[in-house]
């Protein structure tokens, strides 16, 4: 009986996090209707438990392992080859018993960025990738009942970033409605991009297993989930009219969407070594400051407990046991205030026991999201570049985006609670 209540747990959390997007809409009098809000989040638990409960598709979606693991083996070739043994080649020298080989997260980990921004550009070119996300437009249109431009860009978050994303559906920024636009920003926001899946699973294999696949499902459970969100905070209705074959992201030939998938890698790549040193070191001057208030508990205030204290009931809610709770709201709260790679290393450093297994993959599918501050400011800026026109309504949209994003994705760790056996 008690295991049976922890599961069902997260349906606190899954009408939390309801309540909360309505209580914050523009417009609480336009209600999509309890039918429709009610067929969102079906529509979500029959994605979480297609892929991690028939045993025949998550085999499908483990595939992508071999592929991770054939990207991540050439890319050692290519970043040993210019960083010797700190990119992950020959050790020059021997060590001692029991010492692990070192691992250096610039040099062996992030050049997978780089390598995977030029194979998505390739795929895009191919029109591989564009069918994929087609036919995921298509199936969000059948099922919800969203716009094309929705759909389209609910199917390119998936693979492109912040950044990319919104040239999919550039042609239509001048044209799209309020609630299309906001719908497009929180997309952005509740979803990672194919290099980042790649780079936060890699980051996780040896904590959460079979990382890959759960990014895999998380990324695919918050698509229904973000478009609830952004109904029930921004109503309206809005279809723009589109053509299917007009889109700004566009490659000259195979060897132009190589190139300019590694600039844009590089690009990347340097954001986030930049992203990570600046976040640590604001958290380490803060935990200073904080050394001058009173112990708590035998312990000094951190940033990061802090965090947990704030963000444990909210993680409970979800379905994280509370013994793990605080733990979980510190993660959660780097995720949403600083960044979310910067939680998963976070995460991967625990030591054993620290979070249940249970608490580890909910809290995993609750941190895969680009909605931190500093993607809000990105996002209104691409935006903002693209359409000028739009820039003061999305930059008003900005900070609503960014909560939109967190409950979507809290909203996937508690689907993923419900459908996962304690």
């Amino acid at each position: 009986m008690i295991a049976v209540l922890q599961q069902l747990q997260g349906l606190i959390g899954i009408a939390l996090v309801v309540l909360i997007a309505w209580a914050v809409s523009e417009n609480r009098k336009a209600f999509p209707g309890w039918r429709w809000v009610g067929g969102a989040l079906l529509l979500q638990i029959i994605i979480a438990l297609l892929i991690v409960r028939v045993p025949f598709v998550w085999d499908v979606v483990m595939l992508a392992n071999y592929a991770v693991l054939a990207i991540e083996k050439a890319t050692l070739v290519g970043s040993s080859y210019m960083f010797g043994y700190t990119g992950g080649g020959d050790l020059p020298f021997v060590l001692k018993d029991g010492v692990q080989p070192p691992l250096i997260i610039a040099f062996q980990i992030l050049p997978l960025v780089i390598v995977f921004s030029a194979l998505s550009a390739l795929l895009w070119h191919w029109k591989i990738l564009s069918l994929i996300v087609r036919g995921l437009s298509w199936a969000l249109r059948k099922t919800m009942g969203v716009s094309g431009v929705v759909g389209l860009s609910a199917g390119a978050n998936i693979f492109l970033g912040v950044v990319e994303a919104p040239l999919v559906v550039r042609a239509y920024f001048e044209k799209m409605s309020r609630s299309e636009l906001f719908a497009v920003m929180v997309l952005a926001m509740a979803t990672i991009s194919g290099a980042i899946l790649i780079l936060y699973a890699q980051t996780l294999s040896k904590t959460v297993p079979d990382a890959v696949g759960h990014m895999i499902s998380a990324s695919l459970i918050v698509l229904p989930a973000s478009i609830l969100i952004a109904r029930l905070m921004v109503p309206g209705d809005g279809d723009t009219a589109m053509d299917p074959d007009d889109t700004s992201l566009k490659y000259e030939s195979s060897i132009d969407a190589v190139i300019t998938g590694t600039m844009d890698g590089v690009q990347l790549f340097l954001a986030v070594i930049g992203v990570i040193i600046v976040v640590f070191a604001l958290v380490a001057l803060v935990d200073q400051m904080l050394t001058v208030l009173p112990l708590v508990d035998g312990a000094p205030i951190t940033l990061r407990r802090f965090f947990g204290w704030i963000f444990a009931p909210l993680m409970w809610a979800i379905g994280v046991p509370w013994q793990d709770a605080g733990m979980a709201g510190g993660l959660m709260g780097t995720k949403a205030i600083l960044n979310e790679y910067v939680a998963y290393l976070d995460m991967a450093a625990l030591s054993e026991g620290a979070l249940g297994v249970r608490s580890k993959l909910i809290v995993t599918y609750a941190l895969c999201g680009f909605a931190n501050l500093a993607s809000v400011g990105l996002l209104v800026s691409t935006i903002g570049t693209l359409c000028p026109a739009r820039r003061a309504e999305a930059s008003s949209l900005g900070m609503k985006s960014w909560l939109a994003g967190n409950l979507a994705s809290l909203m996937t760790g508690a689907m993923i609670g419900l459908v996962t056996a304690v």
